[in-house]
C-alpha cells in the first residue's frame, strides 16, 4: 500500500482528500496544527500528526514521524480577502508564511526521500484566482500564484530523478473555512472608498451557480497522485474547469 501526507487536514479540502485516500486503501498521514480525528473514518491505515507548515522544527518532527511517503499534497493554506490598502504587512506575511513558504519548506522536507528512491509525487494545492484575477484578492492570489511558478520551475529540477509535480487548482467552494479565515485577518473590515466595489463583489459571487465541491478537489489530487500522465495543472470544479478552458 502506498502512503500519502496531507497537510491542513482539519476541514475542507485536506479533509476530504484524507477521506478519499483511505476508501481507496491508501495509508493516509492527515496533519493540521492542532491533531484531532474529528470527520475522519477509524482506520488502521490513518495517522494524524501535528504540524504548523509556517515552524521550520514542526515541519521537520513531522516528516520525521511520518517515515517514508510517496505523495505529498500541501494543502494547508489560509485566507485573505480585502483591497489592498485594508491589508496589513503583518497580515501579508502571514499569508505568504502559509500558503507560499510553507509548501516550499514541506517540499524541500521529502524531496531527499524521493531522490533516493528516484520516485514521488507532489501536489500543490493553489487556486483557480490564480486563472482569472479578481478584487479583493491581490494579497491572497500572489501567495497562491507563487507557489505556481514555484511548482512550474522545481518541476523541471526534479525530471531527472522521476519525481512528479502537479498543481490543482480549485475555484469557489461553500465547504471550505476560506470566508472565516478571511475575516479574521480583515481587521477593521473594507476599507470605506472600497464598500461599493465590495457590495458588487459580494452580489457577484452570491449569483453564481458554478462551484467547487471538497470532493472535486479529492478527485483531482487523486489524478495527479496516480495517473503519471496527468497535466501539470488540474483545475478542480465546474467553475475553475470553466476558467481554466477560457484562459487557454
Amino acid at each position: 500500500m502506498k502512503t500519502v501526507l496531507i497537510t491542513g487536514c482539519s476541514s475542507g479540502f485536506g479533509l476530504e482528500a484524507a477521506r478519499y485516500f483511505l476508501e481507496r486503501d491508501w495509508h493516509v498521514i492527515a496533519t493540521m496544527r492542532t491533531p484531532r480525528d474529528d470527520g475522519l473514518p477509524r482506520s488502521e491505515r490513518l495517522r494524524v500528526l501535528a504540524l504548523d507548515v509556517t515552524n521550520p522544527r514542526s515541519v521537520r518532527d513531522a516528516v520525521e514521524a511520518a517515515g517514508p511517503i510517496d505523495v505529498l499534497v500541501n494543502n494547508a493554506g489560509i485566507g485573505l480577502l480585502n483591497a489592498l490598502e485594508g491589508v496589513s504587512i503583518d497580515a501579508a506575511r502571514e499569508i505568504f508564511e502559509t500558503n507560499t513558504l510553507g509548501t516550499i519548506a514541506m517540499t524541500q522536507a521529502v524531496l531527499p526521500q524521493f531522490r533516493q528512491r528516484r520516485a514521488g509525487v507532489i501536489i500543490n494545492v493553489t487556486s483557480s484566482v490564480t486563472l482569472r484575477s479578481l478584487p479583493l484578492l491581490s494579497v491572497y492570489t500572489a501567495s497562491k500564484a507563487a507557489v505556481n511558478a514555484f511548482t512550474e520551475s522545481v518541476a523541471l529540477e526534479l525530471e531527472d530523478f522521476n519525481i512528479r509535480v502537479h498543481l490543482v487548482l480549485p475555484g469557489r467552494s461553500p465547504e471550505t473555512r476560506f470566508g472565516e479565515n478571511a475575516r479574521a485577518r480583515m481587521a477593521n473590515g473594507i476599507p470605506q472608498p472600497y464598500e461599493a466595489l465590495a457590495q458588487r463583489v459580494f452580489a457577484g459571487w452570491a449569483e453564481s451557480t458554478r462551484v467547487t465541491y471538497a470532493r472535486d478537489v479529492a478527485d483531482a489530487v487523486w489524478r495527479a497522485a496516480n495517473d503519471a500522465s496527468s497535466a501539470l495543472r488540474i483545475p478542480a470544479g465546474e467553475d475553475a474547469v470553466a476558467w481554466a478552458t477560457a484562459t487557454a
